[in-house]
């Protein structure tokens, strides 16, 4: 999806947990890692609950060099993730993190 537009919405007073999230991960796939990261840092503020927003904030954060800041994201998602009960969540995001140990 086009990221200008999802930020249009935002802009316009439709901002939220969702929006955010998917203007994160828009700018993400377009390689804009500081704007996905902004984004991504809001949709875990708007419902921390949340693992999506966690997990790729971790993936926005790792991609910019930022491993300390990924590892952070994604012991967050894992810890929400073991709250909500949501057992696929907890293997995603242990790979990830197994993956930034090697």
């Amino acid at each position: 999806m086009n990221p200008e537009a999802i930020e249009k919405l935002i802009d316009q007073g439709r901002d939220g947990y969702e929006a955010r999230l998917a203007a994160g991960q828009a700018r993400l796939k377009n390689c804009d890692l500081e704007q996905a990261i902004a984004h991504l840092k809001r949709a875990t503020a708007f419902k921390p609950e949340q693992t999506m927003a966690w997990q790729e904030l971790g993936k926005a954060l790792n991609e910019s060099g930022d491993a300390d800041g990924a590892r952070d994201a994604w012991q967050r998602g894992l810890e929400a993730a073991r709250v909500n009960g949501d057992k696929q969540a907890e293997k995603v995001i242990g790979v990830f993190l197994r993956r930034l140990d090697r």
